[in-house]
């Protein structure tokens, strides 16, 4: 008989606010759903017009995986220029994943972050973006091949360098291996309590860890979702999420009967 300590972790995933035809529809790609039901039960957060508090949210999750998206956060949350027009935004979003960013990494609930999403993380904890990074002297083009299938979108593009002392050494990742690469946009300024886990070959920072806290905070640039049991890279990230999120889950489950 299944205990309530056997139960595996719920994992939210944060939901995009999109326009399907004549509806305004809370969205999430396949992959991310999959990906998180690596890690336990996954559990779609809708960016609503008012968003839950964080904290009721918190109180009922085991994790949270925060995804990438076709909209860009809007720049004021990180005193940014204005965007260009046709920059695609996503206010929702922004007002569902900022602040639950913000109240999970203090609660120690584990997050995993992945392209907007890794990017949430850096300008909810004070960092800042580059807007479009292909238009800058010495850094490489970072986008996806628009017209080239999804396969080759998602295929291998540049190395990333692990820097030492770190959580992916401790992980146990190789020293370089490579990455997919579909954003426009990337960390300018990291934000102080971040560390910076691994770089592009032009120095754009591409995966962080939080220096000290409370639970598992881990954010990537590129997307490990992505067939992630063929890629040994992939899964051990994906692995260390579910370990994390399933100690959060025993932990929670031991107070709450009293152990």
């Amino acid at each position: 008989m299944q205990t309530t300590n056997d139960l595996p972790p719920l994992i939210g995933i944060s939901a995009c606010r999109q326009q399907l035809g004549h509806n305004s529809s809370h969205t999430v790609g396949d992959k991310y759903v999959e990906a998180a039901g690596f890690a336990g039960i996954p559990l779609i957060l809708p960016a609503r017009d008012e968003p839950v508090d964080p904290q009721r949210v918190l109180e009922r999750l085991d994790g949270i995986l925060f995804t990438g998206s076709p909209s860009n956060i809007e720049p004021h949350h990180y005193n940014g220029a204005p965007s260009v027009e046709g920059t695609k935004h996503d206010v929702f979003r922004d007002r569902l994943t900022l602040p639950l960013l913000q109240a999970a990494i203090a609660t120690g609930v584990p997050v995993f972050c992945i392209c907007r999403g890794f990017q949430e993380l850096n300008v909810a904890l004070g960092g800042t973006l580059h807007q479009r990074v292909h238009e800058l002297s010495g850094f490489l083009d970072h986008r996806e091949p628009q017209d080239a299938p999804v396969e080759v979108q998602y295929g291998p593009r540049h190395s990333v360098t692990v820097q030492p002392g770190g959580l992916f050494e401790r992980l146990g990742l190789a020293s370089s291996f490579m990455v997919n690469s579909l954003h426009g946009q990337g960390i300018d300024r990291l934000a102080d309590s971040l560390r910076a886990e691994a770089l592009a070959p032009d120095g754009l920072v591409e995966a962080v860890s939080l220096k000290t806290g409370p639970g598992f905070v881990v954010g990537v640039q590129w997307h490990p979702e992505y067939r992630l049991a063929d890629n040994p890279v992939s899964l051990r990230l994906f692995q260390a999420f579910r370990e994390a999120c399933l100690a959060r889950a025993r932990g929670v489950r031991q107070q709450e009967s009293g152990l």
